[in-house]
């Protein structure tokens, strides 16, 4: 089965690390209209029940749950804090997936998760395999809309996985940044295989890049913030980027770069720079 065909937004709000603050700080983004919103069920790093209460505020207040775009993670019990896994770490890895996904309903407050993402690759392939179709099984019961996975950053795992499954990744989300090449020959291989390609740590990642001349030429000549610039070149060149920020104001002008569109002349230019 090739990689489901879901639209998801252009950009989507990060909810990593903001911990207590998560509720309202969705909420805020939510209301100044981001309708794409990426959690985990890792609370290590995510409270994933704060975003669920606020969609739900939002919903009771008169949006409706098709308007969103959930995207949720299985984090592997290396990846947990070990005195806050959220299922049972000595349970197959076929039932850590079930009980992870059934606190995430719970927490989202949903009957169901526009996306689901395996937090990472495990360090064998067959522990990968095992849990892919643990997930497959989630998209079969009509639960999970698509899925995808997070920090693979090798193009022969990513391969692999595509190759070996019954339902394609729909989505790989990786750290953009100079390190690993801005995943050149991965982003690629999504692009021929229609997996949509999301950036996270694009800013904090990138401080170099916002500083350079051509960005900055651009931001001056469009009337707009450096990292405006950089959103708008990933969301023409289809990498759709996460934002964590914590203000409004910037979460204004994330929205606003929609309004505006580089040249291939400077898609190009910028390109040069990765």
């Amino acid at each position: 089965m090739t990689a489901a065909r879901i639209r998801m937004p252009r950009i989507f709000y990060g909810t990593a690390w903001k911990k207590d603050l998560t509720e309202a700080l969705v909420g805020v983004a939510i209301r100044h209209g981001f309708r794409g919103i990426d959690t985990a069920c890792q609370p290590k790093h995510y409270h994933e029940a704060g975003v669920g209460a606020a969609v739900a505020a939002c919903i009771a207040s008169g949006l409706s749950r098709k308007e969103f775009f959930l995207q949720t993670k299985f984090t592997s019990v290396s990846g947990q804090d070990p005195t806050r896994i959220p299922y049972d770490p000595r349970a197959s890895l076929a039932d850590q997936v079930a009980q992870s996904f059934d606190v995430s309903l719970r927490n989202l407050q949903t009957h169901y998760v526009d996306s689901l993402v395996l937090h990472s690759p495990y360090p064998r392939g067959e522990q990968t395999f095992e849990v892919w179709r643990a997930l497959e099984e989630l998209v079969d019961r009509g639960c999970v809309r698509q899925l995808g996975i997070s920090n693979c950053y090798s193009l022969d795992t990513l391969k692999t996985l595509h190759g070996g499954s019954r339902i394609k990744p729909a989505v790989v989300q990786n750290r953009f940044y100079a390190e690993t090449g801005y995943d050149r020959e991965l982003r690629g291989f999504c692009r021929e295989q229609g997996i949509v390609y999301q950036g996270f740590w694009t800013l904090t990642a990138n401080r170099k890049l916002l500083a350079t001349e051509a960005v900055r030429s651009l931001a001056i000549r469009y009337g707009r913030t450096p990292e405006q610039i950089l959103f708008r070149y990933l969301t023409q060149m289809d990498i759709v980027p996460l934002t964590g920020t914590t203000s409004e104001s910037h979460m204004s002008e994330d929205l606003a770069i929609f309004d505006f569109e580089l040249s291939a002349a400077e898609l190009k230019a910028v390109t040069a720079l990765l």
